[in-house]
């Protein structure tokens, strides 16, 4: 893999979604390189996060869903490289930014005294309020009150208050004791922070030391940034100030307007705080608070010339989805059936693709269609280009899918269990054309399946998903025929072509965790026959045991029991084999 380029790099990615006044957390810091041109299957049981983690990729969380933290960068050239105008306003604004940041570079002479003088403020804050336990206990005690009476409330609903007036009745009551619960809980919560305020304001001798410190840091802080700012910091001032405008170049005018101020205080509040605005990954965290950072490389006397870092776990302004997804991230969703307007003709639903990601004429399009269908294995692509869904069949229809989805030549094809609602003689012949189609157009597959079978048809790399996290990375052969993880054991223990005559077929016991609660240790340790004591107290870390094949879990530790795969799955290849009579 080194050879290769870096497409998309996650890291650390942690997605959360409101639900019912609770939050799920359903990705759990995932790190995950995709190269340009392989293929990535993402295998896991229903509910691991496979088709919540590529949403964020494209911008389609559901409306609840959003990125708590974590990075996507997107290494895409063309959309990457921004040139603005550089006109008479635009150079009056760089020389206004400029000089303004000049004068904000005095603040992080002193940053060191105004770190202090933060941390002394929450430290009395946090003795006038609730501490860390008592917050979180009565949190959770009042989520869990808040969830329970929703979900009685809801079922209530559903109760014929005419013909069960009793259980109507009873569930009422049921109700209002929980709301009369909460209520006394907000109580406790109100009280403990008045008596943790008056305890902190009583103490005369902790807020004589306060005011003493206090004024001691601020008399400091007063003479550091008194100081005089470096050439070379006025020479950064006056590339941030140019990044500033290159950022906000691609919005409206008055949009520009408002994020430029906005820009300009994030900046401020770095340089009060000591950020390094030197370092890369430090000044874009500073910019993704607002837009996504466009780091200076060149002018001349018309444009500001820069290269754009995308990450897409940032993406505030909604046009900004609309250069990604279809013209550089593309989806073909698992039922072609919803998939497709069965009141639209197929040419129309593809046409209407290309016009709006590609400068090209009606006629145009029309052609590139019919190119697309022909490629896809559309007979007489001519006289069936305006046929509706409806006269497709399923096989031809999740073809047609594809051809949308290929319209725009994407760099990134995730493709959502395309195969699942297709007879398994079509499934052949649709992976197929997934894979000689990357040859020709050379994008980057990201399978999601539960298929093993599948997995070992399409996939160059393996991630295996557990509870929002990736309990298992590696080529298909390793993930097939060395397997570390005792989940990955589970799922190939599952395949049914491992079945013996007059034997069940193997099924994993238990259920995924709950993702409302915080998980201790290994998510997958109630499950697991091979489980430690140390799985049940803390998470594992990612080993890794060969260049390209890495485990999350405490068996690979040097200190851990040797434990064999199952029986079962030694041998995989030879007994598949001979399963399919091969």
């Amino acid at each position: 893999m080194e050879n290769k380029k870096v497409l998309l790099s996650v890291k650390d990615l942690h997605v959360k979604f409101r639900v019912r006044g609770r939050i799920l957390t359903a990705i759990r810091g995932i790190s995950l390189d995709f190269y340009e041109n392989e293929s990535v299957a993402i295998v896991g049981e229903s509910g691991s996060g496979k088709s919540v983690f590529t949403k964020t990729f494209a911008g389609m969380l559901d409306g609840n869903g959003y990125i708590d933290q974590g990075s996507i960068i997107f290494n895409d050239p063309d959309l990457a490289d921004t040139s603005v105008a550089y006109t008479n306003h635009a150079k009056q604004v760089v020389a206004d930014y400029t000089k303004k940041l000049n004068d904000y570079a005095k603040y992080e002479l002193g940053a060191a005294t105004y770190r202090e003088m933060e941390a002394l403020k929450a430290e009395r804050k946090a003795r006038s309020g609730l501490t860390t336990e008592e917050r979180e206990a009565l949190t959770v005690k009042i989520e869990d009150l808040s969830f329970r009476r929703t979900e009685l409330f809801n079922q209530r609903q559903t109760v014929d208050s005419k013909q069960e007036k009793d259980r109507y009745k009873e569930m009422g009551a049921q109700i209002a004791q929980m709301d009369a619960e909460i209520k006394e809980l907000r109580k406790q919560e109100a009280a403990a922070i008045a008596a943790h305020k008056a305890s902190a304001n009583a103490d005369t001798a902790y807020a004589a030391e306060y005011e003493k410190k206090m004024s001691a840091l601020k008399e400091q802080y007063a003479k550091e940034i008194a100081g005089k700012v470096t050439e070379a910091t006025k020479t950064r001032n006056e590339r941030i100030a140019k990044e500033i405008y290159l950022s906000v170049g691609r919005y409206s005018y008055v949009k520009r307007m408002r994020l430029l101020s906005k820009l300009l205080a994030a900046v401020k509040e770095a340089m009060m705080i000591g950020v390094d605005l030197d370092d890369e990954d430090q000044i874009n965290a500073v910019f993704d608070k607002v837009a996504f950072r466009v780091r200076y490389l060149d002018e001349t006397e018309e444009k500001l010339h820069g290269v754009c870092v995308l990450n897409l776990a940032k993406i505030k302004y909604g046009k900004d989805w609309n250069q990604i997804r279809g013209g550089k991230i593309a989806t073909v969703f698992q039922d072609p059936m919803t998939s497709l307007n069965p009141i639209i003709t197929i040419g129309k639903q593809i046409t209407s693709v290309i016009l709006k990601h590609q400068n090209c004429t009606e006629a145009e399009a029309r052609e590139r269609a019919l190119v697309l269908m022909k490629k896809v294995g559309i007979p007489n692509a001519e006289s069936r280009f305006d046929d509706y869904p409806f006269q497709y069949s399923g096989g031809m229809r999740q073809r047609i899918v594809i051809a949308i989805a290929l319209s725009c030549q994407p760099k990134i094809l995730i493709c959502d269990e395309p195969t699942t609602a297709l007879d398994v003689t079509i499934q052949a012949q649709i992976l197929k054309l997934i894979k000689d189609l990357q040859k020709e157009f050379g994008y980057t597959i990201v399978f999601i399946t539960h298929d093993l079978g599948v997995v070992a048809n399409v996939a160059d790399r393996v991630a295996v998903l557990y509870a929002g996290q990736v309990v298992e990375l590696g080529t298909a052969e390793e993930v097939f025929y060395d397997p570390r993880h005792p989940y990955t054991w589970a799922l190939l223990s599952s395949l049914p072509q491992l079945a013996q005559r007059n034997t069940k077929l193997y099924s994993i016991t238990g259920t995924p965790p709950s993702l409302y609660n915080k998980i201790v240790g290994d998510a997958f340790a109630p499950r697991n026959p091979h489980a430690l004591k140390l799985d049940t107290l803390k998470e594992p870390p990612m080993f890794q045991i060969t260049e390209t094949h890495f485990a999350k879990t405490w068996l690979l530790d040097p200190r851990a029991p040797k434990i064999e795969k199952p029986e079962v799955i030694q041998n995989i290849h030879e007994k598949l084999m001979n399963a399919c009579n091969l």
